[in-house]
This record gives structure tokens, C-alpha cells and sequence, in this order.
């Protein structure tokens, strides 16, 4: 999972960008990169965060009317600067290009690449395999005389090449800015404008809140497999989605974007709020009374508000976070997960000493997170702690774009409710139903459709059980953790497959 950002205006747009950036940090915290273009590229990225890698000397040499930017979050290939994003290729015409998301036929694609294409990726970073693609079909194109119906052609061959779950921008130097996404819309991208005396200013963004800090105007959210052009006159050409249902990853709402998003017309906030009120009948049903009901700070705030709402029990903020350390979830490792929870959170003991304590997060991911929190509430004084997800059991990797790609690491692939609650050190363990957040999500709830396959095990692309098994190869490779790679047999289990 990462944040992308696109901005075509009259004047420089670099400055929009780095608020865009800023807007997106949640979304990656390893890498940050920016390219625009004037009469040539402008390129500066590197390992860190965009207030880190981007000093005014930087900003100062990234002219350019138009822009696109990338905070990264690894989930594939190594975290080092060189798969840091934007990408940029010479020909045809010079492309730049960023990325949110997932390729699951990695291999089929370098391999095409290389065989009918004579092009061989410098870096296993799979943004290079849809740039080449696309670059690949473009290139096969009266390039004297290129038309929006050309561009679009080479989109949605790519499209049809290129597997998984994505969402694109890229620069086509001298011609304009284009995004595209794959056939289901697994990942955001919205469409925005400004208007200026100048002129208008668009901009593509992962998320919404963008929009709030630089008072642009939503116009829409990016369809599946939608492709939108942007030409140097400003004029918007679209290219009509697939007539496939929308699969959004509900992973967004639970727990990766902004609470102050609004995706696909809900805002996340809300959404975060319903999935609380959804557990009461959970809480009721196991028979708990808490005395109050706390967060782990901040993406189950709003669950466990809402929570606390519905059965009636004061909400209090026990636990207070540092803002200065980065979100667990998105550390690579699992050492550093466990090092950012313990130097992250410090319970309030005036709060919690003598209580049964309600706590509420986003996930039960690993359990090594969760039980550190519940540790720490027991040594606050805590008399008893029951643990609350507001997503179901994750018991299937993603293959989509979130760090969730080894069953082996997944404690409700492996382990009972019981055997989970025991792990962790609570009193009780209760989960989100999977029927709850299908109906919250559904396409008559107006959400339009969602990908649970985290949770079902059921995958919008098909059956991906060998696309399973190169993932998670690919992950225990750049790991280097031999238990992983001896595991992949029993982990790459085969799913049951969607179809379209």
C-alpha cells in the first residue's frame, strides 16, 4: 500500500505536491519521490519522509506544470532507494510513472517483457513491469501523430496483460497526464480540480483529504479499469470502465486511509463508527460488562466510540500515543513492529487500574501487537481485557498491495478464537462477522461492491493460488528467513476461487 499523487496546472506544481505527500504520509513511510516536467523530467527520491527527503535546495530544481509523486510502503522487493518511486523511461516520448498496489503475474509479465519486448527491468520493483508494458504498447503507435484513442488502447492492453490491483499516474512528456486502474478498482484514486485565474489545476491523489488541504474540488472517484487523459489544452477525455463490478480493498476503510477520507461517497469516519456499533451485539452475546471501552490509538478510535455508544459504556482515550513514531502495521519487520507498539503507546493507569477494559482495534493481524497492548493494560492495573476487532479474522494472505502476503504470519490462518485469545493474554477475543462487513459494504448499501479476500479467502481476480505461491516465495526470498520459505507448502494453500 502506498500514496500517489498527480497535478497538471498553468504554474509550477511542486508545492501542491508536497502537501498532497504530507496529506498521504500514513499511506508510506519508507520512501518519498517526486518528478515534474518542463521541457525535461526533474527527479528527486529517496529512503524517508517527505519532510526528510524533500529540502527547499529540492524543491527549488522540480519545475514543472506538471507533477507526480509517490510515498512508498514495501510490501515488494527490498526497502532501499532505488526502487524508490517515480519511475522514468526515455521512450517513447519520455514517461514518468508512480504507483499504488500490487502485480500478481510478475513473472508472466518480465517474462513477455523480455521475450517480446527485448526489455529487461532493472529492479524488482513491479511498477517497472506495467511502465514497460504500457511504454511497449505506446511505442507501436504513429508516435508522430498519437491520439487520446491511442493512449488508450495501449491502457487497456496493459489492463489485460498486467494482473493484480493497481492504480497509475504517469506523465507522457509533451502530451500530458494520465491514470488509469486495474479492471476491479482494488485501489483508491480520486480526480480533483482548482480552478485558478490562470487556469484549472487537476490533480489525481490516493485519498481525498488531499482535496481538504488544497482547496481543490472532488470530481470523481476513478472507475475500474477507467483510464482518464488529461491533455496540455486541460481538457479531461475518458476512457469507459470495464463492465466488471467494483472490488475495493475493505482493508481501506478499516484501517488504511484517513478517517477524514471520503471514499466511493462514504466517509471513512463514519464507516469506522457503524463497524463499532455492529460489535454491540457481539459483546452483549458473550455476556461482557465493561467498565469503559478504549481505542488503540488512532485508527480504532471511531469503532470504539461507536462501540461504546451502542452498549451504553463510557468511551475514555487509555492509551496516548506518541506522534512521533510511525504506524506499527507499516514496519517492515517484526522486530520493529513490536519496538514502534513499546515505545508508541502509554496506557493512562488512573483510567484503567482496577477496570475491565474493552479494547478496541482496526485488526488482529499478527497478535504479537495485540498482545503487547493487552501487557500493557495489565500492568496499568487493568482487572480484566477483553480484546475487540472491528474486522473479521484475517485468515488468507493479500496479494493486492497490504503486508498481510505469508499465511504463516497470519494467527487466524493458524490458530482457533480460543487459541488466539490465550496468545494474546485476554480475557476474551471478539471479532467482527464477516456477514456484518460484507452487508455495512455491500453494493445496495451504495458502496459498490469490496474485496474481502483477507477474510474469505476469496480472491476477485480468480483462482491466484500459483500467483500465491510466487508472492510469498518472493517475500520469504528478500526476508531471507529460511522457516518461511520451508513453510510455503503448507502456506500457499489454494483458495476458492471468484469468478467475474
Amino acid at each position: 500500500m502506498c500514496g500517489i499523487v498527480g497535478f497538471h496546472g498553468p504554474d509550477n506544481v511542486v508545492a501542491d505536491m508536497i502537501v498532497g505527500l504530507t496529506a498521504l504520509q500514513h499511506r508510506g513511510q519508507d520512501a518519498a519521490g517526486i518528478a515534474t516536467f518542463d521541457d525535461s523530467f526533474h527527479l528527486h527520491k529517496g529512503q524517508g519522509l517527505v519532510n526528510d527527503v524533500f529540502k527547499p535546495k529540492h524543491v527549488k530544481k522540480l519545475k514543472g506544470h506538471t507533477g507526480i509523486g509517490h510515498v512508498r510502503y514495501t510490501t515488494q522487493g527490498a526497502n532501499d532507494s532505488d526502487l524508490a518511486q517515480p519511475f522514468t523511461t526515455s521512450y517513447p516520448f519520455g514517461l514518468a510513472m508512480v504507483h499504488n498496489g500490487n502485480v500478481i503475474n510478475f513473472r508472466e509479465v518480465a517474462k513477455r517483457l523480455h521475450e517480446q519486448y527485448h526489455v529487461l527491468p532493472k529492479t524488482t520493483n513491479d511498477l517497472e513491469l506495467i511502465m514497460y508494458t504500457f511504454a511497449s504498447e505506446l511505442r507501436v503507435k504513429n508516435l508522430d501523430n498519437i491520439s487520446v484513442v491511442d493512449i488508450f488502447d495501449a491502457v487497456e492492453t496493459t489492463q489485460e496483460l498486467v494482473k493484480g490491483a493497481y492504480a497509475t499516474i504517469t506523465m507522457i512528456a509533451g502530451h500530458g497526464l494520465l491514470a488509469f486502474t486495474d479492471p476491479l478498482a482494488i485501489r483508491p484514486l480520486v480526480l480533483g480540480r482548482r480552478d485558478t485565474p490562470k487556469g484549472p489545476v487537476y490533480a489525481f491523489v490516493s485519498e481525498s483529504t488531499c482535496f481538504d488541504y488544497l482547496d481543490f474540488e472532488f470530481i470523481e472517484n476513478v472507475g475500474p479499469g477507467q483510464a482518464i487523459f488529461i491533455d496540455n489544452n486541460f481538457e479531461v477525455h475518458r476512457k469507459n470502465p470495464y463492465e466488471l463490478p467494483k472490488h475495493f480493498c475493505a482493508f481501506e476503510q478499516i484501517y488504511f486511509a484517513r478517517e477524514d477520507s471520503v471514499i466511493h461517497g462514504r466517509l471513512v469516519a463514519r464507516e469506522r463508527v457503524r463497524l463499532g456499533k455492529r460489535l454491540a451485539r457481539k459483546v452483549a452475546d458473550a455476556g461482557l460488562k465493561p467498565d469503559m471501552v478504549i481505542d488503540v490509538p488512532s485508527s480504532g478510535y471511531f469503532a470504539a466510540s461507536g462501540l461504546a455508544e451502542a452498549i451504553g459504556v463510557p468511551y475514555r482515550r487509555a492509551l496516548v500515543k506518541n506522534n512521533h513514531m510511525g504506524r506499527s502495521f507499516i514496519v517492515p519487520t517484526q522486530a520493529g513492529r513490536e519496538d514502534v507498539v513499546k515505545k508508541k503507546l502509554n496506557p493512562i493507569r488512573e483510567f484503567v487500574e482496577g477496570k475491565k477494559v474493552a479494547v478496541v482495534d482496526d485488526s488482529i493481524v499478527r497478535g504479537t501487537t495485540s498482545r503487547r497492548i493487552v501487557r500493557l493494560l495489565r500492568e496499568a492495573g487493568a482487572t480484566e481485557v477483553y480484546f475487540i476487532s472491528s474486522a473479521p479474522p484475517i485468515v488468507s494472505p493479500c496479494i493486492y498491495g497490504i503486508d498481510m502476503a505469508m499465511s504463516t504470519e497470519l494467527i487466524a490462518a493458524n490458530l482457533s478464537e480460543d487459541e488466539i485469545c490465550r496468545y494474546i493474554e485476554a480475557d476474551r477475543v471478539i471479532y467482527q462477522d464477516l456477514e456484518d462487513l460484507e452487508e455495512l459494504f455491500s453494493e445496495e448499501k451504495g458502496h459498490g461492491g469490496s474485496c474481502f479476500a483477507c477474510f474469505s479467502g476469496k480472491y476477485p481476480t480468480g483462482d491466484v493460488t500459483h500467483y500465491l505461491r510466487h508472492v510469498q516465495e518472493e517475500r520469504a526470498s528478500h526476508r531471507g528467513d529460511k522457516k518461511e520459505k520451508k513453510n510455503l507448502s503448507v502456506s500457499a494453500k489454494a483458495p476458492e476461487p471468484t469468478e467475474h
